[in-house]
């Protein structure tokens, strides 16, 4: 029976790279493409500083991740190709440049 579930979470599966910020301790860019920075906003980018590759991992419904919703990293690698990881003490607008 285990093997079954493990097979149903392996279709699901998103293959993710994950990306430090050289200017805020705790924040991270989780990429759908490996050093695909392109559809990342400028002024996010800006702001993120240098990304440093700390991890390659594939994600599936049966993950946990320490500090985020893998259902909603999910979606958003799906979605806009990346998923951004804020501090606890940053406000979420930084993601929108602002």
């Amino acid at each position: 029976m285990l093997n079954v579930v493990m097979t149903e979470f392996k279709d699901d599966a998103i293959s993710c790279w994950i990306y430090r910020s050289s200017r805020k301790d705790a924040m991270y860019l989780y990429l759908a493409q490996e050093d695909d920075f392109e559809n990342i906003p400028k002024p996010l980018l800006d702001r993120f500083g240098q990304a440093t590759l700390v991890m390659e991992i594939e994600l599936h419904r049966g993950c946990n991740l320490a500090q985020e919703d893998i259902a909603q990293v999910m979606a958003n690698l799906r979605e806009q190709g990346f998923h951004l990881q804020i501090p606890p003490d940053i406000q979420p607008h930084l993601c929108q440049g602002e």
